[in-house]
């Protein structure tokens, strides 16, 4: 991953999210209603804390906030920030991660590439496609993301 540029694109609104187990499968959903303005905000559970995110399939990876890594114990202070990463507001060095577990209603999934952006570089956690990837599926229909494990 040295020298790769991780993109990520920035946007904000209210969250909303449903999920349901499939009946006799083992298979999981979660759908998320988009806001007024479009997008998908919705809960995650990161690392076993809850954590705000913006639904991005223009990011690479799962980008975090140097504030939202440290709510979900990542340590940031400790972290080596030596990955460029392209923001609206520029290219930051951050550090990358590998989250154990992600969950979005009962959507998990595990071992989700990630980076952690230096203080002050972004307000929020963005759920990028190293997380989308590792679906079965993810669809957009009628103003809803549909998310299947």
């Amino acid at each position: 991953m040295a020298n790769k540029l991780w993109t990520a694109a920035i946007g904000a609104a209210a969250m909303g999210i449903a999920g349901t187990w499939a009946h006799g499968a083992l298979a999981a959903s979660a759908e998320i209603a988009a806001n007024p303005l479009g997008h998908f905000i919705t809960i995650a559970e990161i690392e076993h804390t809850e954590i705000r995110v913006l639904v991005d399939t223009g990011a690479s990876v799962v980008a975090m906030s140097y504030e939202d890594a440290e709510a979900a114990g990542l340590a940031p202070r400790t972290l080596t920030y030596d990955a460029p990463v392209a923001t609206a507001n520029g290219q930051v060095e951050g550090a990358r991660v590998l989250l154990e577990r992600v969950m979005i209603g009962n959507v998990l999934v595990r071992d989700v590439e990630g980076i952690v952006l230096p203080k002050g570089a972004y307000d929020g956690t963005l759920l990028g496609m190293s997380f989308l990837n590792k679906l079965s599926r993810f669809r957009v229909e009628g103003g809803t993301l549909y998310l299947d494990d």
